[in-house]
């Protein structure tokens, strides 16, 4: 094999030099940064590593990781679609083909989905990272008594603001024209290569600019004390919406031909269509449909005008917040008497040791004040309000009008969606780390590891808020769903066994999702492994349809006979006593591990084992 080739499959080596020729190179100079470089390399910094990025400080890693992983739907796609405009003869048996493309109105749709995802994947980072947008009191403490000028930092951070955003939109859309043109064999491979890029670049920069549009505005006019109040809101909202684009494709690619050709005025109105239509201008050229041209010319107006009004309100909305962050907030004195009965009725009922109490009213104040646990909550309850919609709304297109319809099914489907989800992202928040200091005073009073009647009262008092939460969201989106459910799920046996099944799964994922856990809410450490991404992700994928599809068939086998409703309580008394038998042996083998020293470190008492 020649040289070079070899030079391809070995690692260079780092050559070892004397120490006189060392000498003789002199000393080593790191290149000089303006204090302007300096400022955007700590911005980006930040985006990257911050608390409700990274508790664990290693969200190099993890976003690197994301920015990949936002590029792979788009990849995989592409790769998809080679079978699609490379068909066999005769196969599948049954639909023979001629070997062509495929329709028109299918390639057509082909091309929405990318733009529609860049549109989601860019809205989503927005809103995950807009409080990184502007400054906070770490900038105004550190930075601003540096001997910086004050419009150096504000262009610094818009800097880095446009390197996050252009890098974010780069890797989501970089890997699908890698193998776009080997795909569907285009007449023209620059027409498509330019059409694709720059739908999607338009598409993500739109809704980029269009939240942090939004969000500065918002701030100009009502300040940053009452948007905080409302942000969290906002956050969600978006993050639904723009999710429920995402799921609703299959159903919208359906009504995609007859709402162009009928010219519709939802089709003006509605952004993805926009980027659609440059799509297909640029791709077919002159030839194109008229509507094309009026929907691309709305896209280029619409994202012009996005970019002038972030360029307009984003100063404004900047400079108001370093105003009110230096004035400091208002503190609040007083309790709130509105609340005092209903926490007597829980002390009452659920919570009455004080163990219990500590922990309940422990877990009320942290998720509510800690930033990163509101985040949390904001993405599971955006993505569960995205899924269960899109599993209840049905779409079609009549004379170019859209008409939304309303399934059954899925609104059997939504408890259990609900209970999942509501769940899944209350233990996330509960044992992630970051937040240790606040669990000093339960280790102070019960030990490290705890005596076992102590550990198990901190446990389950855990898992009861955890219930009860799931129940009262559970059964809110119950009620909302009577208001536009069917004939046939509005009778008494239907709403009985709604009922039963919303309060057997909260129950039962409750007792699953909190079988292992074993430290008071918000106190865990991070483990010495690193959780495997694909791993967790392939976890929620292979179980959350069985979940979701579970109480279709449970809700209409209960109606069928009366001792259906009696079976199914027994059943979920069951699993309920054996879940928590099962977990009273993890909390006493928990509790029997011996105790380390201060300073001592567990790998020698647990082998690098887990318990």
């Amino acid at each position: 094999m020649p040289e070079v080739f070899q030079r391809l499959f070995t690692m260079s080596e780092t050559q070892i030099l004397p120490l006189n020729e060392q000498a003789a190179l002199g000393a080593t100079r790191p290149r000089e940064r303006s204090q302007f470089a300096h400022l955007v390399r700590h911005y980006l910094e930040r985006f990257f590593n911050h608390e409700a990025a990274s508790p664990d400080g290693d969200a190099k890693a993890r976003l690197v990781l994301l920015a990949f992983a936002a590029g792979l739907p788009g990849l995989m796609v592409s790769v998809y679609l080679w079978p699609v405009y490379h068909p066999i003869r005769g196969w599948p048996p049954g639909h023979p083909s001629d070997g062509g493309p495929p329709p028109y109105w299918l390639q057509v749709n082909h091309h929405f989905f990318f733009a529609l995802y860049s549109l989601v994947i860019m809205g989503v980072v927005t809103v995950f990272e807009w409080d990184l947008f502007f400054p906070d009191l770490l900038d105004i403490f550190v930075l601003t008594t540096l001997p910086i000028p004050n419009r150096r930092l504000f262009l610094a951070r818009v800097g880095a603001i446009a390197i996050f955003i252009a890098g974010f939109l780069f890797d989501a859309n970089i890997l699908a024209p890698l193998v776009l043109p080997e795909a569907t064999d285009p007449p023209s491979v620059t027409r498509l290569l330019a059409a694709h890029c720059s739908a999607v670049a338009l598409s993500g920069l739109f809704a980029t600019a269009f939240i942090l549009a939004l969000q500065s505005l918002l701030l100009a006019i009502f300040g940053e004390r009452l948007f905080r109040k409302i942000g969290l809101f906002i956050q969600g909202v978006f993050i639904s919406l723009l999710l429920l684009l995402l799921l609703l494709f299959p159903v919208l690619s359906g009504v995609v031909p007859a709402l162009l050709q009928s010219g519709s005025g939802f089709v003006r109105w509605f952004p993805p269509f926009w980027f659609l239509g440059l799509y297909q201008r640029l791709l077919e050229g002159p030839a194109s449909l008229p509507i094309y041209q009026q929907l691309a010319r709305m896209g280029c107006l619409a994202t012009a005008a996005m970019v002038g009004l972030v360029m307009l309100f984003y100063p404004l909305a900047y400079l108001r917040k370093v105003h009110q962050l230096v004035e400091g907030a208002v503190l609040r004195t007083g309790h709130n008497w509105a609340a005092r009965p209903l926490h007597r009725l829980i002390h009452a009922i659920l919570v009455r040791t004080p163990v219990r109490r500590a922990v309940h009213h422990f877990i009320g104040q942290t998720l509510l004040r800690v930033p990163r646990y509101r985040v949390y909550l904001v993405l599971y309850g955006g993505v569960g309000a995205a899924v269960v919609l899109s599993g209840v709304l049905r779409f079609t297109a009549v004379h170019g009008h859209v008409h939304v319809a309303v399934s059954a099914d899925g609104i059997r489907a939504a408890v259990g969606i609900v209970a999942f989800w509501v769940i899944a992202g209350l233990r996330t928040a509960f044992v992630s780390s970051g937040n240790q200091r606040g669990g000093w005073i339960f280790r102070v009073i019960h030990g490290d590891p705890p005596e076992f009647v102590s550990a198990l009262q901190r446990l389950q008092s855990a898992e009861t808020w955890v219930l009860f939460a799931s129940i009262a969201a559970t059964f809110a989106v119950y009620l909302l769903s009577r208001l536009i459910a069917p004939p046939e799920l509005l009778t008494a046996p239907a709403t009985a066994a709604q009922i039963l099944v919303s309060a057997a799964m909260c129950l039962l994922l409750a007792d699953l999702f909190f079988l292992h856990v074993t430290v008071v809410p918000f106190t865990g450490s991070s483990a010495h492994d690193e959780p495997n991404l694909a791993l967790t992700m392939l976890k929620f994928f292979t179980f959350f349809p069985l979940i979701a599809a579970f109480p279709i068939p449970s809700e209409i086998w209960l109606v069928q006979k009366p001792w259906h409703f009696a079976a199914a309580v027994v059943v979920t008394v069951a699993a309920h006593l054996v879940l928590r038998r099962r977990h009273r042996q993890v909390v006493r083998a928990f509790c029997n591990i011996p105790s380390l020293e201060e300073g001592e470190e567990d790998f020698p008492m647990k082998l690098g084992l887990r318990y």
